[in-house]
């Protein structure tokens, strides 16, 4: 090895990454790609410019151990063992399934025949797993996360990783699955965790606080545990990747987590960007044969979405949109999938046709997935009229014992949209004004919340409400008090300008109530035909001066127990 290539090569795989990243920056396209590009460009496929691989790799793993790392950090064991039926179910059914349907299909198809005769796990596995980065950096920027199909979506991602990390458990005795073997290695995982867990209980968090005004012994300290527990995973001959993982899990419930994660962040992204070059500097030469396979196994995975994500949740009655979307959100091949071929190729399990077909998919997919889960709505409103002439039906089309469809009584005070604050407004009416609560209905889209009202007796037309025939069907124009509480960031298909026009049009004697963030929206709304706008922020900044005031004068306790009280005593529709 001369120390003149291996730094060449290194400034080579950045500068070229990094020019790459900009292009794909400006064509809104995942920076994973431009790595992968990167490493096409300067390996065998492209110019050959590539010298030193080897030792590009090792400092490649790095990026590796730090990437899994900083997603164990990140997962959140109490969120996982407290998820709802509806996450726990679908993940096991899209994992599962997803991992059967799979094998069975890659098998039939022979793909992958000439490589170490396990061609059809990894690939099978590698599109059971998700993109956690680019699904929910999309999710977030949308402001979707937070939504029902967002939760689920997150649930099933959070729980691939775990699936992920007892496959990395097994993935030593893939070659020779006996029995023994397995429980072996699966006592050698159960001995890494108790002993990572016991240590990170007892003794990472004296020594943490010990060092906690220090911030640079906090980051070498996380990355002295990291490596430590990637050596005890060695020493018990599993991978030092498995390691690194566990190594974060069992650090995620420490408080120092994020400041670990916040510094960590830019060694990852060095290394890392490395790892994904030289990935690229390893995918072969693409020919028909493997773009083909490559497309068929896109299509694939996105059918095996649908039927293993889309099929549990409906029949969990959430209706076509919390179980479409989820189900166009996962539809993206998983870094993870990367990862495991990449170690299944070092352990020679695989064929290099295999890491081809799964590195061009996950290119493709991260493409197109990315823009159908921007535009997810409008793919809802595509599908869901074919899935009711599937026999899915929606929602809207349940029917009661005798045969009556729920939701059509209009009421004369109609709230479009149900969030946080129509929650907290059905409770004031129920407690200040229990008259005005009979004359209320709801039109929505969250199934939770359609069931909820529905138990309470609270008239609600399932649908969506940037959609003129659902306003129509909810007898908008039989309203005399129309009232939306939903902010413009959360509102899909529509804003609240176009609904008041909407209303009005719908509606011309209505009283409107709109809502509104932005103060210059005001006039605008009002001219829409809006009769009173509410602003918020105004409301929350009065409250939030009394608080400051009583901080002021030490009186926060007092404060503290007034809203206790306030809320012990509230049964809202959202929590």
């Amino acid at each position: 090895m001369e120390d003149g290539h291996l730094i060449s090569d290194i400034s080579l795989c950045i500068i070229v990454a990094w020019l790459l990243a900009l292009v794909a920056r400006l064509l809104r396209q995942p920076l994973i790609i431009a790595y992968l590009g990167a490493g096409l460009l300067l390996g065998p496929v492209g110019f050959g410019w590539i010298y030193d691989r080897q030792s590009i790799g090792i400092m490649a793993e790095l990026g590796l151990i730090f990437l899994l790392f900083m997603i164990g950090l990140e997962i959140d064991l109490k969120k996982i063992l407290g998820a709802g039926r509806a996450i726990i179910v679908t993940s096991l059914v899209q994992i599962l399934g997803g991992c059967a349907l799979g094998f069975v299909f890659f098998k039939l198809v022979g793909l992958g025949r000439d490589g170490g005769g396990l061609d059809a796990v990894y690939l099978a596995v590698s599109a059971a797993l998700s993109s956690t980065v680019i699904i929910v950096k999309i999710l977030y920027d949308k402001r979707e996360l937070d939504t029902l199909p967002g939760r689920i979506t997150l649930g099933v991602l959070v729980i691939q990783d775990l699936f992920a990390i007892l496959f990395l458990a097994i993935q030593p005795t893939l070659e020779h699955p006996a029995l023994g073997q397995m429980a072996v290695s699966l006592f050698r995982v159960v001995v890494l965790v108790a002993s990572a867990l016991t240590a990170s209980r007892y003794a990472l968090g004296p020594l943490f606080r010990a060092v906690a005004r220090l911030p640079e012994l906090v980051m070498v300290g996380a990355l002295a545990w990291c490596f430590l527990v990637c050596g005890l995973a060695q020493a018990l001959e599993l991978s030092r990747e498995m390691g690194a993982l566990i190594a974060g899990v069992a650090l995620s419930t420490f408080p120092y987590a994020l400041d670990v994660t916040a510094k960590v962040t830019t060694l990852r992204d060095f290394f890392l960007t490395l790892f994904f070059v030289t990935l690229g500097t390893a995918i072969p030469k693409p020919d028909t044969h493997m773009l083909l396979w490559a497309c068929a196994y896109a299509l694939f995975l996105v059918g095996s979405r649908l039927v293993t994500v889309f099929v549990p949740l409906h029949a969990m009655r959430l209706g076509h949109r919390a179980s479409l979307l989820p189900a166009v959100n996962l539809c993206q091949v998983s870094e993870f999938s990367l990862v495991i071929v990449a170690l299944g190729i070092k352990a020679n399990h695989v064929s290099h046709l295999t890491r081809g077909v799964i590195a061009y998919a996950f290119a493709f997919l991260a493409i197109t997935s990315s823009y159908a889960i921007v535009r997810n709505h409008d793919v809802l409103r595509w599908l869901s009229p074919w899935l009711r002439k599937l026999g899915f039906r929606d929602l809207d089309q349940a029917k009661d014992s005798r045969g009556e469809e729920h939701g059509h009584s209009a009421k004369p005070i109609q709230i479009l949209g149900f969030f946080w604050t129509a929650s907290s407004l059905l409770e004031e009416f129920a407690r200040r004004a229990p008259d005005l609560l009979k004359e209320v209905s709801v039109v929505d889209f969250n199934p939770q919340v359609y069931e909820e009202l529905r138990r309470r007796g609270i008239p609600v037309i399932y649908g969506d409400i940037s959609q003129r025939d659902t306003l129509v069907h909810a007898g908008v124009d039989q309203a005399r008090v129309i009232l939306c509480t939903i902010p413009n960031a959360l509102l899909k298909g529509t804003n609240n300008l176009r609904l008041v026009q909407q209303l009005r049009e719908l509606n011309p004697t209505a009283r409107i109530i709109a809502h509104a963030e932005l103060l210059e929206d005001i006039p605008r709304l009002y001219a829409a035909g809006a009769d009173f706008v509410s602003v918020p922020r105004l409301i929350e900044a009065q409250e939030l001066c009394a608080v400051v005031q009583a901080a002021r004068e030490n009186r926060l306790e007092a404060k503290r127990e007034e809203l206790a009280r306030e809320l012990s005593e509230r049964r809202e529709v959202i929590r």
